[in-house]
């Protein structure tokens, strides 16, 4: 942490929710692009957006404190502190991971390969001359729609654009850096290249049957850990006590399976002299169990049944990624339906994170959920997408 004086100045507190939500979700999605890519410079970034969100979390504890004036005041913003400090603890854990690279410590090539397919992946792609993005701005492609991916970061000569927006236009040899659903991939990768996308396969160099399950644990953590941090804002918007609960849930079963990893990893120490690679994994395991951990942080307002502060729902309905609640009425063409056979990642850019069905809540979502009437979707998405989703939900006219 650098020595920095910060001198207060009058700041809005939805803003300042706002900017903290998105900033910790863009560290995470940069810390891991620069693993998966050995890139010092988006790590470097990651180490200088950290620095803005201790500048953050210093005027947002100010203002919190500064504006209650009564009990029933200090007991509201005391959930909006604790959603500021789960998402400078998320930014904490993406700090740990971009120190990796900035340290030479790596992780095995295969987890890197697995990370790639993870449920949500990152991808680099050079815009090549044939490629219809070029000179289209991100606004009119709708990746986020048409693909089910979103441009994290472009890399132009010798410059970073970091988060760009609908405004930024595509150059041809533009380095893009995507996240995504895996299935987005291979229609990301042809957009940009106007090439047939093909995967590279995983390789297990220790030859062990324990780097396998350590690596399908590590990439199954930092799926379960983005589920949590999405349930979580979910809980948040929608005051929801069973949600919060399958993340506190979750969260639990993170602490088990990163005992288990600790365990392969020093399994696995004694097959090879080179221990950089298994710091790594840990340091990776490590960091999946702090996100989740603040995601149970975000929910424990409602587990206290505080009352929240209105400002907390605005920000999140107002943040980059949108959480939605929508329900599938009669006669929607979408019942009847598998995720699998709708697509919604890549036709939409939505991600569903739950479904409300009889009552009864079912977080386990996959491609063979079939979508019945009244179903209650938990989403997240963009705005654009969640306008896409209301219409296939709605009941045609």
């Amino acid at each position: 942490m650098l020595d920095v004086k910060y001198k207060y100045t009058p700041l809005n507190i939805k803003e300042l929710l706002i900017e903290m939500k998105d900033t910790s979700e863009l560290m995470i999605d940069l810390a891991y692009s620069a693993m998966i890519y050995d890139n010092e410079e988006i790590a470097e970034e990651v180490v200088h957006l950290e620095e803005n969100m201790e500048m953050l979390d210093y005027h947002i504890k100010m203002v919190t404190m500064l504006s209650a004036r009564r009990i029933e005041d200090a007991e509201q913003l005391l959930g909006v502190l604790e959603v500021a400090s789960a998402s400078e603890n998320i930014a904490n854990a993406a700090l740990e991971v971009s120190k990796c690279v900035l340290m030479n410590i790596s992780v095995p090539e295969s987890l890197k390969i697995a990370l790639k397919k993870a449920e949500e992946t990152i991808i680099k792609v050079s815009v090549s001359e044939k490629s219809n993005m070029i000179g289209e701005t991100l606004g009119d492609l709708e990746l986020d729609i048409k693909t089910g991916m979103w441009i994290i970061a472009i890399r132009r000569n010798f410059d970073w654009i970091y988060d760009p927006d609908k405004t930024t236009k595509i150059r041809k040899n533009d380095v893009l850096i995507a996240r995504g659903h895996d299935d987005g991939v291979p229609i990301f990768f042809e957009k940009a290249t106007n090439t047939k996308y093909i995967p590279k396969e995983s390789i297990n160099n220790y030859n062990s049957i324990n780097m396998d399950h350590s690596i399908d644990l590590i990439v199954e953590m930092k799926n379960m850990c983005e589920l949590s941090v999405g349930l979580g804002y979910s809980a948040l918007l929608f005051n929801n006590k069973d949600i919060a609960e399958e993340v506190q849930s979750i969260s639990s079963h993170l602490d088990s399976m990163k005992y288990e990893v600790q365990r392969l990893v020093l399994e696995l120490s004694k097959l090879t002299n080179s221990l950089s690679e298994l710091q790594g994994m840990l340091i990776l395991s490590t960091a999946s169990e702090t996100i989740s951990n603040a995601a149970s942080n975000i929910v424990d307002p409602i587990l206290r049944d505080i009352n929240l502060h209105p400002i907390i729902a605005m920000a999140v309905r107002e943040s980059d990624e949108v959480i939605m609640k929508i329900q599938i009425f009669p006669k929607s063409k979408i019942i009847g339906k598998t995720l699998k056979d709708l697509k919604l990642e890549t036709e939409t850019g939505i991600y569903i994170l739950a479904i409300k069905r009889n009552n009864k809540w079912i977080y386990s979502v996959n491609g063979k959920i079939i979508l019945k009437e009244n179903d209650v979707l938990i989403a997240r998405g963009s705005k654009i997408s969640e306008e896409a989703l209301i219409e296939l939900c709605r009941s045609p006219e």
